[in-house]
């Protein structure tokens, strides 16, 4: 089967390569998936700079769809022929969704109603979980009204629709270039983070009564929140990222005496319950008429070195994904 892998981490040009690979076989409790697309996320790119290998080599990605081809011992044969989307791919494996084929346990290939394309559908595993997720966290609090940093993103976008459509207020931030993308989505606000102070910005919107809840995808920048008048007192923010993985510091006395909650979380290790209410929550979200993927490039699997440079680039106003 045709496959992209890297031996070694690098950049795109310089370390990924197409070769042929035997196909794989379904073992015990797997399925195997002939893949229709691959969807390629930042998380991918970070991997393929500077995550250690899970072996000799990787092909990655995490995220794709495709048809049920043949299942293994103890999988309702049922299954074959059955249009599915791929979640944990490559997570802590050699075999991602960059190949033609894809054997993985069944339950990490969740069915795929025939409304919806395979194209979209290599957006949901990353994006559309954590988004999912995000709010689900999101309706244990009270607040009428969210921030959502990096609201122009893959999961940003999602978010930002999600939480319109549960009734909340969305105050977006992304870079002036990328406003219409948040405005569009439900947001009744954007912030140019790279030009405006978030905290004065929200404090403004609101008539200065701040916010009670933020989802946010770079902590190295919201938490300088932590000190402002913007979040009111009892304050959630749920990350998901930050640009800076190293030391962040907070001002730890406006956590305490503000009873501040922070609450970190990783779509890859959320838990069975977690991923099945995520899981229900993008279904709700796609049946609900309102959905928009914002898909930017669909590229052939030679040319993945396009795709990762793109990702990695930050200008692809939407999802890249391989068709294959």
């Amino acid at each position: 089967m045709k496959t992209a892998l890297y031996t070694r981490n690098g950049s795109a040009d310089a370390v990924l390569e197409l070769v042929d690979k035997p196909q794989p076989t379904p073992q015990m409790g797997e399925v195997l998936v002939k893949l229709a697309t691959s969807g390629v996320n930042p998380s991918d790119v970070k991997s393929r700079t500077g995550r250690p290998l899970a072996g000799d080599f990787v092909v990655p990605h995490s995220d794709g769809a495709g048809v049920v081809e043949a299942v293994g011992e103890g999988v309702d044969s049922s299954r074959i022929g059955e249009r599915v989307w791929i979640w944990n791919g490559q997570w802590q494996r050699h075999y991602g969704t960059a190949a033609e084929y894809i054997a993985l346990p069944d339950f990490q290939a969740t069915k795929l109603g025939e409304e919806i394309t395979f194209e979209t559908a290599a957006c949901f595993g990353i994006p559309g979980l954590t988004a999912a997720h995000g709010v689900n966290l999101l309706e244990q609090t009270t607040s009428d009204t969210v921030l959502i940093t990096g609201a122009a993103s893959s999961v940003g976008h999602y978010l930002t629709q999600m939480a319109t459509l549960m009734g909340r207020k969305v105050i977006g931030t992304a870079s002036a270039a990328k406003h219409s993308i948040v405005m569009e989505a439900g947001a009744i606000a954007c912030i140019d983070y790279q030009t405006q102070d978030v905290g004065e910005e929200v404090l403004k919107i609101t008539s200065g009564e701040g916010i009670g809840a933020v989802i946010d995808m770079d902590f190295a920048s919201t938490s300088r929140l932590v000190s402002s008048p913007a979040l009111q007192p009892s304050a959630s923010i749920f990350c998901y990222g930050s640009n800076d993985m190293g030391e962040i510091p907070v001002a730890f006395r406006d956590l305490l005496f503000k009873q501040l909650h922070l609450q970190f979380f990783l779509v890859y290790e959320l838990d069975s319950v977690q991923r099945v209410a995520a899981i229900d929550r993008l279904n709700w979200f796609m049946r609900s008429g309102h959905a928009n993927t914002r898909i930017a490039h669909v590229l052939l699997l030679n040319e993945i070195v396009q795709a990762h440079e793109l990702v990695e680039s930050g200008k692809a106003n939407g999802n890249v994904v391989i068709s294959l």
